[in-house]
């Protein structure tokens, strides 16, 4: 497993160039494979805490925990979701559109929810409070430093609780998963994006020669950290195929365990209960 000391310096170290190489890193097709993972988040029958109307509290609304946040990516298209759900009116579905979604919130006729996001890396934060100010959604978007193996949160606390493509850095994977089962509210549910080896031959053959070989040189000099890029797909081939990691997910308390395969295994979403 990594060290979190080494984890944290080495996004610190690409963070301004992170977005750029993240989606470099996926080919762009991560932003679909996030947009299918709403569906999952917003699933009507675990949504029993429903987006809340007029007058409601910063307390009321989906409570999301999203972990390794990094640059804040899925953590704000989490957000731009709760916005189009709160309401029925037209002017909250277009929320989503919008350069300044937080206009929205200005009204006072709804709350939505809150979502937090939580990472090592100080760089990766910063740019995500900068994105997250540009979008305007600063009232249900938050963010700070944390460990996921020690949150500082009440047992309880959050609706959902997401990790896009970060699972396979945590230090002590089984230790962060019990941590994140702590914090989830019962029937509450975790949701895992994470990149994966296709079990296709030719796939496969494929996904190594572009993992192995194109990508950190690419990565390198685009980043000026060759390392980051030979560690982050070597760091996918190490990851525990989908039976095993289901199996942990068990181990750790989740129960309704749940896979979906993304574009030929390259990406997977696992999912489990509280």
């Amino acid at each position: 497993m990594p060290k979190k000391e080494n984890i944290q310096g080495m996004f610190d170290n690409i963070a301004p160039e992170y977005d750029k190489l993240n989606h470099l890193m996926s080919l762009d097709i991560d932003k679909t494979w996030r947009k299918r993972a709403l569906t999952q988040i917003f699933k009507p029958n675990l949504t029993e805490r429903a987006m809340t109307a007029a007058g409601d509290s910063e307390n009321g609304g989906l409570h999301v925990l999203d972990i390794a946040c990094g640059t804040g990516d899925f953590s704000i298209a989490i957000a731009k979701e709760m916005l189009r759900r709160a309401s029925g009116c037209q002017e909250v579905a277009r929320a989503q559109e919008v350069d300044n979604a937080g206009e929205f919130l200005k009204t006072g006729r709804y709350w939505p929810g809150h979502v937090m996001g939580v990472d090592l890396s100080e760089g990766m934060l910063k740019i995500m409070a900068e994105k997250v100010k540009a979008v305007g959604l600063e009232n249900i978007v938050s963010c700070e430093q944390g460990d996921c193996e020690s949150l500082r949160f009440s047992d309880g606390a959050f609706d959902r609780v997401t990790v896009a493509f970060g699972v396979r850095n945590f230090e002590n994977r089984e230790k962060a998963l019990k941590e994140i089962l702590r914090v989830l509210r019962p029937g509450g549910e975790l949701v895992i994006l994470e990149l994966s080896v296709p079990s296709n031959p030719v796939m496969k053959w494929l996904y190594n020669l572009y993992f192995l070989h194109i990508l950190p040189v690419v990565g390198g000099k685009v980043s000026g950290n060759r390392d980051a890029y030979e560690y982050l797909p070597a760091s996918v081939l190490n990851f525990p195929g989908k039976k095993e990691f289901m199996q942990t997910l068990r181990d750790c308390g989740y129960h309704n365990v749940r896979h979906r395969a993304f574009t030929f295994g390259i990406c997977r979403m696992y999912s489990g209960e509280k």
